[in-house]
């Protein structure tokens, strides 16, 4: 009995606490490359086993609510796609410069997977680390470190591309240009890692530069004007190339402390990304130079230095307009009291949905879903996320409403359903609304979204509409823009 009346009380809270799931919502998941820590397992692994092991991934965060992926394909100056600016990743077979084999395009196959299943591909890259560790790291002959050895620094046991050459700004925008024309991506996505994090004692070694290029500025606003030019070059060129294409960032969850900004964060982090990283994350909002924003707040409830509530407030206040998703650590699960707690993760979530300038999750990283940690895939596959959601357009990228669809009964529930406008689709939608009152999307419920490019064939049967609610189908585009609804009767 007293399992029993536990079971009740726990279900009951579930309810208290729930919320009705928004129709539109960024929901992500970081999936790493670098040292192999999300996929592929390990170094080497057959191709059939990559193949089939992102299928798998692919199915899990599906079934968990999420409708997109951020997919790291470019850890360390090297690609996971045939390009003629970098070599093939030695995480993909253990040695750099070493194509699968049997061949097959690792970035094309999963994006073409990823897409099958309704989801969002942005192709996240590291826009300066070259070589990750110098002591193990695979580097052949003719990568860029060993061609241009002018253009690196080496900081403890990394080395990187130095920020203030000019030249060094040009061969990345380069890469991005090379993969953005070729591949069917719907975003680029940079990390927090712009100048890497200080290390004790030693100064980055870029004295040399500073005196040929600083033209008289202080050497921090000089190191953030290298990373403000590289943004704008990657946004204008990414622009320039596909205008619809998204460019996101994703900081460090501190831009500045109080103590240093008046229009800082109430907060006491021993690294910031104006400070540390030189990477000002307001300016790019401000000029539009970037689409989203997914700040790293890795911190829980009540943090005595970078307290959830206190940045997530503070990011909100601070998106121009631009699109704001939120970084959460479920890596951190179980690794102190607060991560212990099963409502930590549900509660970021319900906070952050208070808010209106707040459009959505993203989650590091993807292996740690693998266990269902404190229960959270269960707690975002029945309850977060048990309904869809539509990744939120962006209008000022694309605000052309997709052409209707058409519905055509073939036979006794059987609905042939069929796009035929000139914008890309993602998906179709479907809808239910009460039957009694007027079909309008203020008392519609997204009860489904079905991946397809043009047409397909829909059993009412199998679809769970209530006699007392009538059917809607519409056309979600690849802009995420909804076209107007047909009622499937």
């Amino acid at each position: 009995m007293k399992k029993i009346i536990l079971v009740l009380l726990v279900c009951c809270f579930d309810f208290v606490h729930a919320q009705t799931p928004p129709t539109y919502e960024f929901r992500a998941v970081w999936v790493a490359t670098v040292v192999n820590i999300d996929w592929p397992a390990e170094k080497g692994l057959p191709v059939e086993e990559q193949r089939a092991s992102f299928i798998r991934l692919l199915d899990m965060h599906q079934k968990n609510g999420m409708n997109a992926v951020i997919v790291q394909v470019r850890p360390a100056a090297d690609a996971f796609y045939l390009s003629k600016y970098e070599p093939w990743s030695e995480y993909l077979s253990g040695h750099q410069g070493t194509s699968p084999f049997p061949y097959y395009d690792p970035l094309e196959f999963m994006i073409t997977e990823t897409h099958r299943r309704g989801m969002e591909f942005h192709a996240w890259l590291n826009p300066y680390r070259a070589v990750f560790n110098i002591n193990t790291s695979s580097v052949i002959s003719t990568h860029i470190t060993h061609q241009h050895p002018e253009w690196f620094l080496t900081y403890g046991s990394t080395k990187y591309f130095n920020p203030g050459l000019p030249e060094v700004r040009t061969f990345v925008t380069d890469v991005v240009k090379d993969l953005v024309s070729r591949y069917d991506i719907d975003a680029v996505h940079l990390d927090d890692y712009f100048y890497p994090y200080r290390i004790t004692g030693k100064e980055f070694p870029d004295e040399k530069t500073f005196r040929k290029y600083g033209h008289g500025l202080e050497k921090e606003n000089w190191r953030r004007s290298n990373c403000d030019s590289i943004i704008l070059q990657l946004s204008s060129t990414i622009k320039s190339i596909k205008p619809e294409l998204k460019f996101g960032i994703s900081p460090f969850g501190v831009w500045r402390n109080k103590s240093k900004d008046p229009a800082g964060s109430d907060t006491r982090a021993g690294v910031t990304d104006y400070d540390d990283l030189y990477a000002d994350i307001m300016l790019w909002l401000k000029k539009g130079w970037i689409d989203y924003v997914v700040p790293q707040l890795y911190w829980e409830h009540g943090h005595r230095l970078c307290d959830y509530d206190t940045l997530l407030a503070w990011w909100n206040a601070h998106t121009y307009g631009r699109h704001l998703y939120i970084g959460h650590a479920i890596e951190r699960a179980g690794t102190n009291a607060a991560w212990r707690n099963k409502n930590e993760l549900p509660a970021q979530i319900r906070d952050l949905r208070n808010y209106s300038t707040t459009q959505g999750s993203a989650f590091f990283s993807s292996k740690i879903f693998e266990r269902n940690p404190n229960g959270w895939n269960d707690s975002l596959r029945l309850n977060y996320y048990a309904m869809p959601a539509i990744v939120p357009p962006m209008p000022w990228l694309d605000d052309v409403i997709p052409d209707m669809p058409s519905v055509k009964k073939e036979r006794r529930n059987q609905y042939r359903i069929e796009y035929n406008g000139e914008k890309k689709m993602r998906a179709f939608a479907l809808y239910t609304v009460p039957a009694q009152g007027p079909a309008d999307r203020s008392s519609a419920t997204l009860i489904q979204l079905i991946p397809s490019e043009k047409s397909i064939m829909l059993d009412r049967s199998q679809v769970q509409v209530g006699t007392d609610q009538r059917l809607f189908v519409a056309v979600v585009s690849r802009g995420n823009n909804v076209s107007d609804w047909v009622e499937i009767r």
